[in-house]
């Protein structure tokens, strides 16, 4: 009994020092680039002279229609472990670009000569939080899109969010880190790509939010009129994502918060 328990001992020990050694060999950094320009070719997005880099600092990419660069916080890449993860975190960048949520602050702020952002007050930065989450729910469910259309399997998504650190508030909750962004991409997935979800994602963190979203999908089988009110948004969602996804394609790698920035130079 004890050669065995000692066997078991080396064989575990192995097994977990081959695990820590196989994932410290993926950089996902290394990986931007390559996985960055499947997801423009898989989706036909003109890239020629599209480039992509990785920083230090916060991004928002309102310059990309001048420098055609894309540039990926590095922080969010300590969260991405695959290929798929990684392509989670470039393809909602892409969707913040798509969108032109950079570009148009930019574009008002010059307009009004103002700061967009909410301030520094209670007020402000309730404003400005509802804002930054509308934007990053909108930037999710284009790279939804994205990574499927490239066939990365887009729960990838909920996967990087939910591996952050949760606040203070979702710990008390029970809830994972960015538990709303986590749900909608998973509804949204639900909805416009069903195989992926059926095929699911096979880790502990995506384990874990299943956890909390079954919770939540057993609360809406009581109120058919909110999920109906669910199933609206989501087709909302389908509608817009793609319609944007094509005028960013047609306008040559371009927003139309862009294309109104050129046009209002040129005056």
């Amino acid at each position: 009994m004890k050669r065995i328990l000692t066997g078991f001992v080396i064989a575990f020990a192995f097994l977990t020092f081959s695990q820590t050694v196989f994932a410290a060999q993926y950089d996902a950094a290394q990986r931007v680039s390559a996985v960055g320009e499947n997801l423009l070719l898989k989706n036909s997005i003109p890239s020629s002279d599209i480039k992509f880099e990785v920083t230090s600092k916060a991004v928002d990419n309102s310059t990309f229609a001048q420098d055609r660069i894309i540039s990926i916080y590095a922080n969010n890449l300590k969260y991405a472990g695959n290929d798929n993860e990684t392509a989670a975190v470039v393809a909602n960048e892409l969707g913040h670009i798509i969108a032109g949520h950079g570009s148009r602050s930019k574009l008002v702020s010059s307009i009004t000569g103002t700061d967009v952002s909410g301030g520094s007050d209670l007020a402000g930065s309730l404003v400005e939080n509802y804002k930054n989450t509308k934007e990053e729910k909108e930037a999710d469910v284009i790279a939804v899109n994205l990574m499927a259309n490239a066939g990365y399997n887009p729960l990838a998504a909920i996967v990087v969010l939910t591996k952050q650190t949760s606040t203070y508030w979702d710990a008390i909750a029970a809830q994972p880190a960015n538990a709303q962004r986590a749900m909608n991409i998973y509804d949204y997935a639900h909805y416009a790509y069903p195989n992926s979800v059926k095929s699911g994602y096979n880790c502990v963190e995506y384990k874990n939010f299943l956890t909390y979203a079954n919770g939540i999908l057993e609360e809406r089988k009581e109120s058919p009129k909110a999920q109906k009110k669910l199933d609206k948004e989501l087709k909302k969602y389908r509608k817009d994502s793609v319609s944007q996804i094509t005028k960013f394609k047609t306008r040559g790698a371009m927003s139309g918060w862009d294309a109104l920035w050129g046009i209002l130079k040129e005056q």
